[in-house]
């Protein structure tokens, strides 16, 4: 079988090992993408000039990927979040499901393991846009159905982060 992965990310994969700086380096430009490379350096406790050799050493391997922008999705028209979960014929990267790349409402597409194929988040104005969605998902050949969940309140949204939890200290849970 002849697969072309092009567009294909692989969970777990990492180019070379982070350290501590490369940790804080990562979350500092996580935080706000504009700083300048002495703010970086205080942040990560190391000059400038070594911030920004830590910044370009993190480009070339691809531990930092670019920088991009967070937009507010009501200031745009499109408040309604859903995660669409779609069950079709065959693998989830197929040409015809890769065709889903060109509608904006698409933000995010994951194979899954489970009882579904591809998991979509998904962005429309409205429970009408989404329906409207939906039935250019039905169009595509081997598509036999879709489950939505409609997000109601957003707790936590934020970009990967740096941070590795088991250098953390341990929380404490409230007593009983």
């Amino acid at each position: 079988m002849d697969v072309e992965t092009e567009d294909l990310r692989l969970n777990g994969r990492q180019a070379r090992s982070l350290d501590a700086f490369d940790r804080r380096i990562l979350a500092a430009l996580t935080e706000d993408a504009r700083l300048t490379y002495a703010e970086i350096g205080r942040s990560a406790g190391l000059s400038a000039p070594a911030a920004h050799e830590r910044v370009k050493r993190l480009k070339a391997s691809g531990a930092l990927a670019g920088t991009t922008t967070r937009i507010d999705a009501a200031s745009v028209g499109k408040p309604f979040l859903a995660f669409v979960h779609v069950d079709a014929e065959g693998w989830g990267k197929s040409q015809r499901m890769m065709r889903l790349k060109r509608f904006p409402e698409v933000e995010e597409m994951h194979s899954v393991a489970g009882d579904t194929c591809v998991i979509l988040k998904v962005r429309t104005a409205s429970a009408r846009d989404l329906e409207a969605f939906l039935s250019q998902l039905y169009v595509l050949p081997g598509v036999r159905g879709t489950r939505s969940f409609v997000v109601l309140s957003t707790y936590l949204e934020r970009p990967v982060q740096a941070e590795v939890t088991s250098d953390w200290p341990e929380i404490p849970l409230p007593p009983k």
